[in-house]
């Protein structure tokens, strides 16, 4: 599958899978840039993407950053949708710093992987109830 993408800086090279069994592309730090501590900032990514119909692409930490870099995605995971492909629409990555110091993220710096997901757009039926029993409600599976 092919997927259109357009890079604000052309320094930066596009997204690449780093190995033959990635599922995740990195996305790279456009610019340097500080989080202060306990601080949230988005770091541009360099890139515009037009997500495939039928698909949606899924900005998601890289498991290394909270240790090398002391950050955080603070909401897990970023959706980007079908149509947040114009003109000002570079993808961003939140990012949270959990340190007591600031943090400085470099340009060019791998700062999270995005990954292409297909979905399904649902037709809602709503009904009085799903089901007679409950399963037991939230945590209900913790020991």
């Amino acid at each position: 599958m092919k997927v259109r993408i357009t890079r604000i800086d052309k320094s930066l090279p596009l997204p690449i899978y780093e190995t033959d069994g990635s599922v995740g592309f990195d996305l790279l730090a456009r610019e340097d840039i500080t989080i202060e501590p306990k601080a949230i900032e988005l770091i541009p990514a360099n890139v515009i993407v037009e997500v495939p119909k039928g698909y949606a692409l899924i900005l998601a930490s890289r498991s290394s950053t909270p240790r090398k870099h002391g950050l955080a995605k603070p909401h897990g995971i970023g959706v980007i949708d079908q149509d947040y492909c114009g003109p000002e629409d570079e993808l961003k990555v939140q990012m949270y710093n959990f340190t007591e110091n600031p943090v400085t993220i470099a340009k060019g710096t791998k700062i999270a992987q995005g990954l292409f997901l297909r979905v399904d757009r649902v037709e809602f039926e709503e009904v009085d109830q799903i089901k007679k029993e409950s399963r037991g409600g939230f945590g209900s599976t913790d020991s």
